[in-house]
């Protein structure tokens, strides 16, 4: 049987790569830390770790073992704040994913209100368009813009997401409303660079809507974040299709909505979490509240 507390110290020098950081996270000596590593090593009869003067790599043994350990202790983590949910409100941390456009300019403005209701509750947020891993538990939470694969989790419809093409003001006095989509060919567009993976599909609808003839349309500016298109836009730069929720008008007078019939196909947006989570309190608590906002908001 292996023992639990040399694993823990593993676990820990694995995350650290290094005893002595290890030794400083649980309060351990550098030599007690490498007799402990030291001592598993000889119960296992493998080695864990190759010693660099620059640091500790795993082993191919060492690998398997840590991958072992993080999903153990993450679970370990899981329920013992389940535990503490189940006889109390919402509390602890918790971590939620998002993609950079959702998260920079709806999201975040109103974590405000929700820590204000929840003051227990830690709250991270992971904006980016990538996709984390909620399986090995990268985050708690993903509001997420495709339909999640995996079987083992939770996933709730959040909001429709709707597009429509944006210019400033600014943009428009210099260089003309367009009329119709035949129009779009006279004008500078901003769209989504190539090189990244686009967080929603038919992202660059704006240059083929309408059926516009190869080479028609020019893309002044390529970018791979849509709320830095939507800065580009604000500046006066050029227009774009962008999501109607980072649009507030309240804010950015400046931005309008140009050939306002016409609009992009839409997005669904989803809330996603493990089904370990099932009865977690914070995570029933942050999902009412943006159920809440959703239906307040303009999308």
């Amino acid at each position: 049987m292996m023992d639990w507390d040399k694993l823990r110290v593993f676990h820990a020098v694995a995350e650290a790569g290094s005893f002595t950081h290890a030794g400083e996270k649980l309060n351990l000596s550098q030599s007690a830390v490498s007799r402990q590593i030291s001592a598993l090593e000889e119960s296992l009869d493998v080695p864990l770790f190759h010693r660099h003067a620059r640091g500790l790599i795993p082993t191919e043994q060492g690998e398997l073992l840590f991958k072992t350990a993080r999903d153990i202790f993450a679970k370990l983590a899981t329920t013992e704040q389940l535990l503490i949910e189940s006889k109390e409100k919402a509390r602890g941390p918790l971590k939620v994913s998002t993609t950079v456009a959702f998260g920079t300019t709806w999201l975040a403005p109103r974590v405000r209100e929700f820590l204000q209701l929840y003051p227990e509750v830690t709250l991270t947020l992971h904006i980016d368009d990538q996709e984390v891993d909620l399986g090995m538990r990268e985050a708690d939470i993903a509001v997420r813009v495709t339909k999640p694969r995996q079987p083992d989790l939770i996933q709730r419809h959040l909001l429709t997401i709707r597009f429509h093409i944006y210019g400033s003001a600014d943009y428009l006095k210099r260089r003309g409303t367009p009329e119709t989509l035949d129009d779009l060919k006279d004008h500078d567009l901003i769209i989504f660079g190539t090189d990244s993976r686009p967080p929603i599909g038919q992202i660059n609808w704006i240059m083929d809507v309408g059926d516009p003839k190869p080479g028609e349309r020019t893309a002044v500016l390529r970018v791979n974040n849509q709320y830095a298109i939507f800065r580009a836009v604000r500046s006066g730069l050029g227009l774009a299709m962008l999501p109607d929720y980072m649009v507030d008008p309240d804010l950015n007078a400046n931005v309008v909505r140009v050939l306002p019939e016409v609009e992009a196909p839409p997005t669904e947006a989803f809330f996603v979490y493990p089904e370990e989570l099932r009865h977690s309190k914070r995570i029933s608590a942050f999902r009412d509240f943006l159920l809440r906002k959703v239906a307040e908001g303009r999308f």
